[in-house]
Parts: structure tokens; C-alpha cells; sequence
């Protein structure tokens, strides 16, 4: 059987899509697949390297701000929609798929939409808490719309086919106990914190993380920290640190970025983070507290609705960035460090929201749609 999978743009989009190509190897081990997405998306890189074919279709998304470098990105964007179209219609005619899966992203609108204008069965997965406008207009005649949260529901047209599946996590990420995760991280005993703002860093995090990292230092309240800078930071963030004089303490660990991710999060109490789904779905796997910092400018400001269902749990403390100090990043890390009960029970009511099942949920809604049970 053949499967389209649209996508691209962010991780965000990507990997749930390669994610879902993997579960439905699983089943179907000669499956062909053909991914649809940008040339100069982040796509053109990572499907590639995970032995996918890819066609390209030029879309870019709208920018709202109103600005001379945006007016002229707006105008190449309204040529490219021109032609997505045609080019969507070609690629899904040539390979002739059985199942159109989009998972986000400026690709997966003209290329979803044209599988359905041609009879093709399409599947949608949506990661947010609060659907793209892409996704919530290609629900409308999608055999079926897999959800990340239960509370997106309410955001898509009324009669549409939802699923509640949970987002798919990368291998490994539970198969570690927290007591290995500590033993392999090394670090003396007490609370470990892991921060991070996404590969690219968040400025907010990467500004305020040397004062956080000085005060619990200098203050001796036995906390270990892990903090991923991101390319952005890599200028500033370390240098930063030495100016503090804690370049180099056992009780920390930074770098760029985080290799080890699943031991990392297996071994931290604490989670700072954005609140990006892939995130939070890792958080709810291996049931950990965090403090979340949605990014305000996500579109449809869809990190602080995802940020808010871990929020309403009891499962994490939601920060908006416009609120974001260093007390107050302080009181709250004091608070977990000194009630280790409470970020104990903020992790259980965050594991509690995992779905166990997700890859199954995924592969018998697929299932489901071709009629292959």
C-alpha cells in the first residue's frame, strides 16, 4: 500500500509524521511511502535522512506583521500559492496513494487538499491544544482527525471524525527508570532541574538561567541543573557563565543542545520548558513536573492552550513570558525543591494524561479508514 504523508515547517509537524510512517511500517513492513513538503523547510533535511523519498511543493506562510521584508515575503508567498495547487495535484496523481496523512505545516494544506479533491482518503493529526486554521479547514472532509488533547475538540467544525490518540514520543523516551537516569547523570544528591527552549534556545530562558543557576549555587540549596542553550545561546550563554565565575561546577551540566534527552528527562524533577506538544507529550510519558513558558508568538498562541491542559491538571506551573522574572522562576523552583510531595504528585497528574496506547490508537484509526482489519 502506498501512504502520503504532508508535512514541515517546525519538528513540531515533522516528527509526528515520521513517527506515524514508522508505526505503520510496523504493520505493513513493504509500505511505500512519499513524503510532500517544503524545498527549504527543515523537512528537505530530516525526511531524508530517515530514508524517505520527498517532493517538493513551494509554500510559505502568510506573515501578519506589516513590515517592508514582510511585504515582500507576503508577495512571494502569494505566487507560491499560485502554483501549490497544480504541483500538490501532480504529486498525489503520480504516486497515487491509498491514504493522505497531514500532520502540519504550510506543505500539508494544498497537498491534503488536493488528495481529497481527487477521491484520495486523507487522516489529519493535530499536536495542538488549539488546531491551525490548515488543519481545522481540511478536517471538514478528513476521514478521520487524530488528536494530541482531548481539548481540541471543540475547535473543529461540527460533524468532524475525531480521535483522541495522544502524540507518538521518540523510542527510548520511557525505557529508563529515574534511578538509572540519576546514576548515569552523575550528579551529587538533590532536586535536578532540566531546562531547555528548543533547538534554536529561547532567549527568555537562556537570559535568566545564569542568574538562576548563581543564586542556587551561592545559596548551597543542593540543586543540580541541565540547561540546553540552543545555537542562538552558543555567543553568549557560556560566555556569560564565566563572567559569573560557575563556568565549571559539578552541580551543572550545558551545552548546545541535548543528546541524551531521554536520560535527561528520565533523571530531571523539574522541567523548564516552552510548551511545544512534542514537549509535553515527552513530559507526560515519563510523568514529570515542569514550569512551562509558552512562546508567545506560536501561531494561534497554541503553546499557551497546550500549556494550560497540563496547567488545569495540576501538572505544571504555566509562566507566561510576559510575566517572566527571575523571583519568580526562583519561588517557584524553591517551592518543588523544598516540597518534594507536591512535584511529586504535579508528575503523577502529568503521567496521568499519557496515553499508553498511542501508537495503537493510530494504526487502528488508519486501519479503520483503508478497511484492512
Amino acid at each position: 500500500m502506498k501512504f502520503l504523508i504532508a508535512c514541515g515547517g517546525t519538528g513540531g509537524h515533522i516528527n509526528p509524521g515520521l513517527a506515524i510512517a514508522g508505526i505503520i511500517k510496523q504493520h505493513l513492513p513493504d509500505a511505500e511511502f512519499l513524503f510532500a513538503g517544503t524545498p527549504d523547510g527543515m523537512e528537505a533535511e530530516l525526511i531524508p535522512a530517515a530514508g524517505y523519498q520527498m517532493a517538493h511543493v513551494k509554500v510559505a506562510g502568510i506573515q501578519r506583521s506589516v513590515s517592508p521584508r514582510n511585504l515582500i515575503r507576503n508577495a512571494k508567498a502569494v505566487g507560491y500559492l499560485m502554483t501549490a495547487g497544480s504541483r500538490s495535484k501532480k504529486i498525489v496523481k503520480d504516486f497515487q496513494p491509498d491514504l493522505a496523512i497531514g500532520t502540519g505545516g504550510y506543505a500539508a494544506g494544498p497537498v491534503i487538499r488536493a488528495a481529497q479533491q481527487l477521491g484520495i482518503p486523507t487522516v489529519v493529526h493535530e499536536q495542538n491544544a488549539y488546531p491551525g486554521v490548515t488543519n481545522k479547514l481540511l478536517a471538514k472532509k478528513a476521514a478521520a482527525v487524530m488528536m494530541t488533547f482531548e481539548a481540541a475538540k471543540q475547535y473543529f467544525p461540527e460533524g468532524t471524525k475525531t480521535f483522541l490518540t495522544g502524540l507518538p514520543v521518540r523510542g527510548g523516551m520511557t525505557r529508563c527508570s529515574a534511578e538509572q537516569a540519576k546514576r548515569r547523570l552523575g550528579f551529587p544528591e538533590g532536586m535536578t532541574v532540566l531546562s531547555f527552549g528548543g533547538s534554536q534556545g529561547a532567549k527568555c530562558l537562556n537570559d535568566l538561567m545564569p542568574e538562576i543557576m548563581e543564586w542556587h549555587l551561592s545559596e548551597n540549596l543542593q540543586i543540580n541543573h541541565i540547561h540546553a542553550y540552543g545555537k542562538f545561546g552558543r555567543d553568549t550563554f557560556p560566555q556569560e557563565l564565566k563572567a559569573r565565575g560557575i563556568a565549571e561546577n559539578k552541580r551543572l551540566r550545558v551545552s548546545e543542545y541535548i543528546h541524551d534527552m531521554d536520560i535527561c528527562l528520565a533523571g530531571a524533577d523539574l522541567v523548564i520548558s516552552r510548551a511545544g506538544a512534542s514537549t509535553l507529550s515527552e513530559l507526560e510519558a515519563v510523568g514529570r513536573a515542569s514550569v512551562l513558558i509558552p512562546y508567545p508568538t506560536a501561531a494561534e498562541n497554541h503553546q499557551y492552550h497546550n500549556a494550560m491542559v497540563l496547567g488545569k491538571a495540576g501538572a505544571a506551573i504555566v509562566i507566561e513570558q510576559k510575566d517572566l522574572t527571575a523571583d519568580r522562576l526562583k519561588e517557584a523552583i524553591r517551592d518543588l525543591s523544598e516540597h518534594p510531595a507536591k512535584r511529586a504528585a504535579m508528575g503523577q497528574r502529568a503521567g496521568a494524561l499519557f496515553a499508553q496506547d498511542t501508537d495503537e490508537r493510530i494504526w487502528n484509526i488508519i486501519a479503520d479508514v483503508l478497511n484492512i482489519r
